[in-house]
């Protein structure tokens, strides 16, 4: 097979965006020129590589395994990239990270402090809930992914890198704010506001109060962190939350942290890869720089 690296391009552009006019904005040329490259991989190749159902382009089983290999190339050759401009004194490239949404607290300014001292780094930040993370990790679509509940069913690295404390706020005027020593049974008549099922906070306080024997009275269910605290603001309800994204309304007083005898539930934050991939030069630099800057936030 003769394909070059231009071709994968286009090949992984289709493939991410689902569509062969969009694929060709991504690599900046016209649909017909698009068109007759991926024309030439699939005659390539030899067999179908894509299918389109409805105006949105399907991969066949080996269109999936061809941009599978095309990434691993992909990647194989940035990194190689870096590693002649580390020869040569340069640090330049490009970062790919991606986080669940509850890391959006710390992480962009951790990544601030390796901007300033790496400026020719560009950096590509994805902010998902866990599944959208997952999904990427699935593809090896990052060169690393932060999250709180690794997933079971992929085989990963997985390296923890601090604590992530979830917490059990309420209301500032809520009957339970100045108390001490709460026994989680005092919480029975309580309403809940709770994550979306699938977030890692959601799958952390389920296994906490499983392990309690505490059945929630769930009030909501919310996909959003601000959405919840705005919530347990407003009245509606207690809610578990990690302390991260708590620091402005503690600070105004907005949001009371119960003192729970069973709480905070002990949560960690994970740098995870897929099992084997080997990190770029830059990404092995961020994962360092990531490791030494998370000290100041523990």
């Amino acid at each position: 097979m003769n394909i070059t690296f231009r071709q994968l391009r286009l090949f992984m552009a289709l493939a991410e965006t689902g569509s062969v006019s969009a694929a060709a904005r991504m690599v900046h040329v016209t649909q017909p020129t698009a068109s007759m490259g991926l024309k030439e991989i699939t005659d390539a190749v030899g067999v179908p590589l894509y299918e389109v159902v409805a105006r949105k382009v399907h991969l066949t089983q080996m269109g999936l395994e061809l941009v599978k290999a095309a990434r691993a190339i992909s990647s194989e050759w940035e990194s190689f990239e870096q590693q002649i401009d580390g020869v040569k004194g340069l640090t330049r490239g490009k970062l790919k990270v991606a986080i669940v949404s509850t890391a959006k607290y710390f992480i962009p300014r951790i990544l601030g402090t390796f901007c300033a001292k790496y400026p020719q780094i560009d950096i590509s930040l994805e902010v998902l809930n866990r599944d959208g993370v997952v999904k990427r990790l699935e593809e090896n679509l990052d060169d690393l992914y932060i999250m709180s509940q690794p997933p079971l069913n992929i085989e990963i690295d997985d390296e923890i890198f601090m604590p992530n404390p979830l917490l059990l706020v309420a209301p500032k005027d809520h009957a339970f704010a100045k108390k001490k020593n709460i026994d989680i049974s005092l919480l029975r008549n309580e309403k809940f506001i709770f994550r979306e099922k699938g977030s890692g906070t959601r799958m952390a306080t389920d296994a906490h109060f499983k392990k309690l024997k505490f059945k929630a009275d769930v009030r909501l269910e919310l996909g959003n962190n601000e959405a919840i605290k705005q919530a347990v603001i407003g009245g509606l309800g207690l809610a578990v939350l990690s302390k991260y994204s708590l620091a402005d309304q503690v600070e105004h007083d907005d949001v009371a942290i119960l003192r729970c005898k069973e709480f905070p539930i002990n949560s960690s934050w994970h740098i995870v890869i897929p099992k084997g991939k080997k990190l770029s030069p830059i990404a092995t630099i961020f994962k360092k720089h990531l490791a030494e800057q998370s000290k100041g936030w523990r």
